[in-house]
């Protein structure tokens, strides 16, 4: 496993931050089928997806809803980039007039989303992972971390954590 540690500011669209479009474009061969639920304004994967309207994706379909269209072992690519925290999920559900629960705001909000990733990714297949921890999708799930990137943006900003694993069972 590799672990590098980079200084670079922060950004709010993750993909723009010079470090971590490198580390994508080492693992996003365009042969490949490469999903992205949180898409936002990025198009580096083969089929997008953002619950806001607003961005010109291929679907504007809640993430779990979204994962649940492919079926099993069928993505070769996941770029994980969800809301970091139970108050990014509030905000982000509560800008677009979305109701705000229990289910929105807990660790399963997460877990669900990993339970998915884990049932689509085929054998071998990778994902990329962005959060303020590493724990990835998990061992538990059949992964192995491959690589971390730790971004430091410095002051009071929280690091970017990305964790590339590969599912190896």
């Amino acid at each position: 496993m590799t672990i590098n540690r980079i200084w670079e500011m922060p950004n709010s669209n993750t993909f723009n931050i010079k470090c971590i479009s490198k580390l994508i474009e080492k693992y996003n061969d365009p042969n490949i089928v490469s999903i992205d639920p949180f898409a936002n304004k990025n198009r580096i994967a083969k089929v997008t997806n953002d619950i806001d309207g607003q961005y010109n994706c291929d679907y504007n379909m809640d993430a779990i809803e979204f994962l649940g269209i492919f079926k099993d072992n069928s993505i070769d690519l996941v770029f994980f980039d969800p809301p970091y925290s139970p108050r990014q999920v509030s905000e982000c559900y509560k800008k677009l007039g979305k109701s705000v629960n229990m289910q929105t705001t807990q660790s399963s909000f997460w877990s669900n989303l990993k339970d998915e990733v884990a049932r689509i990714v085929k054998l071998n297949g990778y994902c990329i992972s962005f959060a303020w921890n590493s724990m990835g999708i998990g061992k538990t799930r059949g992964f192995e971390i491959k690589e971390i990137l730790l971004v430091a943006h410095g002051g009071n900003h929280n690091d970017t954590i990305c964790t590339v694993e590969q599912k190896i069972k």
